[in-house]
């Protein structure tokens, strides 16, 4: 089983800075794109995957990873190459989940409303109480709460996400979960569990370089993309944009008949990188190691998905172009046209949840615009 990788390192800088790097590679992916897999020539479901040693490039040797890889089991192919009716299922998930995720995000920007009154005098209470109490030195919670407070929105929204993707990488470690990580976190048309791994896979990175720079992509960019749509609707964006560009490799593996199992959060990373080059396109964006040559974010988009659209077109193997290319797609419909048609149109959603937590009673319905999404 052969295993190609493309990435690109992006990132935005407090005066709009977009750095990248690109870096070729095999399974071991160094920068942040979703894995795809060829279909293996042998019968045999499991085959162990040493990763080839890469070539020498003018800007790093890649190491060669050494502990032994795990053991990755790609299904069969279905009877039929082309057997759309195995894309229900996952088509009913994708628009059920959305909706769910959406739901969801306006119920907890409801609560945070709610709740924040509430907040402002328990930190009023709180500060006179550190006023009595004598100070420590050294308190190590004290520091991890600078620490915490000091972040922007958007780098504790995403942080959560950080750490779901760390311990995921940590069970791909352990020998006696690796059938179960192939079976629910890695997406794959061919496979007997179709819904979940649509969502598990973009928590999901084998390598830690691939896992490094796919957060520090995140990461780059949390802030801007956060101050746009405020954390509630970022994190239904997010989720949303991983299932959906799942879903869209799952399409272009069943119309091609190239079935393999991917991986990564790429797909949801470029919904979150085309959200914020479709808001802000006169953002000036640099190649992180080639500062001295700037562009547009709006031409740094366009070129990011003709490279992805070709891909799918010649069937390049490099990495999932169609998941990279669904993400794309759903960043900027969601900016253009989701905002207005979704997340604007909550109200009625939130008016129905807040007399339902009040019994029904009079006067319902306030708390729904919370002012947290873009114009």
């Amino acid at each position: 089983m052969a295993w190609r990788s493309c990435s690109v390192l992006l990132r935005l800088t407090g005066e709009d800075v977009f750095r990248s790097s690109a870096r070729g590679g095999s399974f071991q992916q160094r920068c942040g794109f979703r894995k795809v897999s060829k279909k293996p020539e042998s019968k045999k479901v499991e085959e162990e995957l040493d990763p080839p040693k890469l070539p020498e490039s003018s800007e790093a040797v890649a190491p060669r990873r050494t502990p032994v890889a795990p053991l990755l089991a790609p299904q069969a192919s279905p009877t039929s190459p082309r057997a759309f009716s195995r894309l229900v299922r996952p088509l009913i998930f994708t628009v059920g989940f959305t909706g769910c995720s959406f739901g969801a995000a306006a119920i907890w920007q409801y609560e945070s409303l709610k709740s924040r009154v509430q907040s402002y005098f328990d930190e009023l209470r709180a500060d006179w109480l550190e006023k009595l109490r004598p100070q420590k030195r050294g308190d190590v919670r004290k520091e991890i709460n600078q620490w915490w407070n000091s972040l922007s929105e958007g780098q504790r929204t995403v942080t959560g996400i950080i750490a779901v993707n760390f311990i995921v990488f940590l069970c791909w470690r352990v020998p006696s979960l690796q059938r179960s990580m192939i079976k629910y976190f890695t997406a794959n048309p061919a496979s007997k569990t179709l819904c979940s791994p649509m969502l598990l896979s973009t928590f999901s990175h084998f390598s830690f370089l691939h896992m490094a720079a796919n957060m520090y992509v995140l990461w780059s960019f949390s802030s801007s993309a956060v101050s746009m749509l405020g954390r509630e609707q970022f994190m239904a964006v997010y989720l949303s944009a991983g299932v959906v560009s799942s879903f869209a490799s799952y399409v272009c593996k069943t119309t091609t008949g190239r079935f393999g199992p991917s991986l990564g959060a790429s797909g949801a990373i470029m919904t979150v990188l085309a959200a914020v080059c479709t808001k802000m396109p006169e953002a000036k964006l640099a190649i992180i190691f080639l500062p001295m040559f700037s562009f547009t974010a709006a031409n740094a988009l366009k070129a990011i998905v003709a490279m992805d659209t070709a891909g799918v077109v010649l069937g390049w193997r490099f990495f999932d172009h169609a998941a990279h290319l669904g993400g794309a797609l759903f960043g900027v419909w969601y900016i253009l046209f989701g905002h207005e048609l979704i997340w604007k149109n909550r109200e009625p959603f939130v008016k129905m949840w807040h007399d339902l937590r009040t019994g029904g009673g009079p006067g319902g319905g306030n708390g729904s615009d919370g002012g947290t999404g873009a114009a």
